[in-house]
Protein backbone atom coordinates (compact mmCIF):
# COMPACT_ATOMS: atom_id res chain seq x y z
CA UNK A 1 0.00 0.00 0.00
CA UNK A 2 2.86 2.36 0.71
CA UNK A 3 4.14 1.95 -2.86
CA UNK A 4 1.09 3.90 -4.06
CA UNK A 5 2.51 7.01 -2.38
CA UNK A 6 5.38 6.74 -4.86
CA UNK A 7 3.60 5.42 -7.96
CA UNK A 8 0.70 7.88 -8.11
CA UNK A 9 2.89 11.05 -8.07
CA UNK A 10 5.30 9.36 -10.49
CA UNK A 11 2.45 8.54 -12.89
CA UNK A 12 1.13 12.10 -12.67
CA UNK A 13 4.62 13.49 -13.36
CA UNK A 14 5.06 11.23 -16.40
CA UNK A 15 1.62 12.26 -17.67
CA UNK A 16 2.48 15.96 -17.27
CA UNK A 17 5.73 15.48 -19.19
CA UNK A 18 3.85 13.70 -22.00
CA UNK A 19 1.22 16.46 -22.19
CA UNK A 20 3.95 19.12 -22.21
CA UNK A 21 5.81 17.31 -25.03
CA UNK A 22 2.61 17.07 -27.07
CA UNK A 23 1.75 20.75 -26.59
CA UNK A 24 5.31 21.75 -27.48
CA UNK A 25 5.26 19.67 -30.66
CA UNK A 26 1.94 21.16 -31.77
CA UNK A 27 3.13 24.73 -31.11
CA UNK A 28 6.43 24.17 -32.93
CA UNK A 29 4.68 22.95 -36.09
CA UNK A 30 5.50 19.26 -35.98
CA UNK A 31 1.99 18.33 -37.13
CA UNK A 32 1.45 21.07 -39.73
CA UNK A 33 2.17 19.06 -42.89
CA UNK A 34 1.77 15.34 -42.37
CA UNK A 35 1.38 14.38 -46.06
CA UNK A 36 4.08 16.56 -47.62
CA UNK A 37 7.09 14.37 -46.77
CA UNK A 38 5.22 11.26 -47.93
CA UNK A 39 4.55 12.81 -51.34
CA UNK A 40 8.02 14.34 -51.56
CA UNK A 41 9.74 10.95 -51.30
CA UNK A 42 7.65 9.64 -54.21
CA UNK A 43 8.57 12.60 -56.43
CA UNK A 44 12.30 12.22 -55.82
CA UNK A 45 14.19 13.28 -58.96
CA UNK A 46 17.88 12.79 -59.50
CA UNK A 47 18.03 15.68 -61.97
CA UNK A 48 17.99 19.19 -60.52
CA UNK A 49 14.75 21.04 -61.13
CA UNK A 50 16.46 24.29 -62.16
CA UNK A 51 19.47 23.91 -64.48
CA UNK A 52 22.56 25.79 -63.41
CA UNK A 53 23.64 28.54 -65.84
CA UNK A 54 27.22 27.22 -66.11
CA UNK A 55 26.05 23.82 -67.41
CA UNK A 56 24.78 23.31 -70.96
CA UNK A 57 21.26 22.08 -71.60
CA UNK A 58 20.52 18.37 -71.88
CA UNK A 59 22.47 17.33 -74.96
CA UNK A 60 23.94 13.94 -75.78
CA UNK A 61 27.57 13.83 -74.69
CA UNK A 62 28.73 11.81 -77.67
CA UNK A 63 27.62 10.55 -81.05
CA UNK A 64 24.51 8.46 -80.86
CA UNK A 65 24.80 4.86 -81.96
CA UNK A 66 21.92 3.00 -83.54
CA UNK A 67 20.65 0.20 -81.35
CA UNK A 68 21.64 -3.27 -82.45
CA UNK A 69 18.94 -5.60 -83.68
CA UNK A 70 18.28 -8.72 -81.58
CA UNK A 71 19.51 -10.95 -84.41
CA UNK A 72 22.90 -9.25 -84.51
CA UNK A 73 23.46 -9.88 -80.81
CA UNK A 74 22.84 -13.65 -81.02
CA UNK A 75 25.71 -16.01 -81.84
CA UNK A 76 25.98 -16.99 -85.49
CA UNK A 77 25.45 -20.69 -84.76
CA UNK A 78 22.06 -19.96 -83.23
CA UNK A 79 21.06 -17.85 -86.26
CA UNK A 80 21.95 -20.60 -88.71
CA UNK A 81 19.94 -23.20 -86.84
CA UNK A 82 23.03 -25.25 -85.82
CA UNK A 83 22.24 -25.12 -82.12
Amino acid sequence: MEILYLLIPLAIAIMLVAVWAFVWSVKSGQFDDLEGPAHRILMDDDDPMIPRPDQPADKPSGPSRPSASPEASRPSAARDGDA
